[in-house]
């Protein structure tokens, strides 16, 4: 069985992965490293060169991938929800965890990264992540079986969440 984080980016999927992987002793697989990997390109350069369909393609060849691991933890891409075979791949065999934020704290964390180009064209930043947000969060809530809030908690305390409700499974 795989715990399974989902969730915009910024609310802290790729730090508590580590965490967990290094708490729990098991390996944690990036799924955009996994796209970057099977394209040999960076996610700018698939977007820029074949479009977010190309890319969302990609992502479904690498969550199919995934879904065949056992006892890993996932770290999925913001946008992996787009695709309801992405989630009904992922949840064959794991345990998905929703970690959320609200549209200022996300903001706050990513406003200063370039690894991911826009989503939306002609908005703010802040803007883009609150309608990105707002689109996604019914798929976010359809797709998790646990939701934790991120705001104010620290990436440990998270962590220490998800491994109480894996422990009880």
């Amino acid at each position: 069985m795989n715990i399974v984080l989902i969730g915009y980016r910024g609310t802290g999927k790729s730090e508590v992965a580590g965490i967990l992987s290094e708490t729990l002793n098991m390996k944690s697989i990036g799924m955009d490293a996994g796209i970057v990997k099977k394209a040999d390109l960076t996610i700018p350069q698939i977007v820029e060169k074949y479009g977010w369909d190309k890319f969302r393609s990609i992502e479904t060849q690498v969550a199919l991938d995934v879904s065949k691991l056992d006892n890993v933890i996932v770290d999925t891409g913001g946008g992996v929800i787009e695709r309801p075979e992405n989630i009904e791949a992922l949840k064959q065999n794991g345990i998905i965890f929703w970690l959320k934020a609200s549209v200022d704290i996300i903001v706050s964390r990513i406003e200063s990264g370039t690894e991911r180009p826009a989503l939306t064209q002609g908005k703010t930043f802040t803007e883009e992540v609150a309608e990105v947000l707002q689109r996604r969060t019914a798929k976010y809530k359809s797709a998790a079986q646990h939701e934790i809030d991120t705001d104010h908690i620290t990436p440990l305390q998270v962590a220490d969440r998800i491994i109480a409700i894996w422990k009880k499974r």
